[in-house]
């Protein structure tokens, strides 16, 4: 197949340099407003949104555009329940045998355990599978490339379209994550990567008083 017969024109649009400037610091200062919440409104969000940030999402980059992931939105209160008993018995672990000490004492200003009633009170839970390998209609099997970046980009995305759209989120990663496959009902060549919690936050939702690195300190020109 010649290149010309299956590519596309690309669709872009150059900014002059003052703008692109100017858009560059505005996203730097919404983003910098974003924040790990654990204190969540049980307030509906709307269906729309969600669906959107998912599509958002959907856009990231891939290996081999093998789109190696799936969303599951859980909105059921059975199956939230169901999610936040099973992720507790493993936070029980971790908290009691599972993590080194030197874990507890650098997660300890966070004032985190192993309660986690953020998954049943906040709205949605979006639990994301990452493919392994694809099957196609007639069964046949294709393996997926580079699927941990792939799926960790398109998670990023997605946390970033929810942030834009209002709402807060958390990422939360029990160890281990099996319970969320047989849960949710997920074939086997899809495995749990993260489990995203979202929604608005509480009216008197609190959020550490933590500091990010600088410039200097997160890169290195050359």
């Amino acid at each position: 197949m010649a290149k010309s017969e299956y590519f596309i024109p690309l669709d872009f649009k150059k900014l002059d340099e003052e703008s692109m400037k100017q858009e560059s610091r505005d996203f730097y200062r919404f983003m910098s407003r974003r924040r790990t919440v654990r204190d969540f409104s049980d307030q509906d969000v709307p269906q729309a949104v969600l669906q959107n940030a998912l599509l958002a999402a959907g856009t990231a980059p891939s290996g081999a555009n093998m789109q190696p992931w799936h969303f599951v939105v859980v909105q059921d209160p059975e199956a939230k329940r169901r999610i936040r008993e099973a992720a507790e018995i493993e936070e029980r672990k971790l908290y009691d045998h599972r993590a080194s000490d030197e874990w507890l004492q650098a997660i300890a200003p966070l004032g985190t355990d192993a309660n986690k009633p953020f998954l049943e009170k906040a709205p949605a839970l979006i639990a994301i599978f990452l493919k392994k390998f694809s099957v196609d209609k007639s069964g046949k099997k294709h393996k997926n490339y580079y699927t941990a970046e792939s799926v960790g980009i398109a998670t990023g995305v997605l946390i970033t379209a929810l942030h834009r759209a209002g709402l807060t989120t958390l990422t939360h990663t029990p160890s281990p994550m099996k319970f969320l496959s047989k849960i949710l009902k997920r074939p086997d060549n899809e495995r749990p990567f993260l489990l995203l919690v979202c929604g608005y936050p509480a009216n008197d939702a609190v959020v550490p008083d933590i500091k990010r690195k600088t410039l200097d300190e997160i890169s290195t020109f050359v």
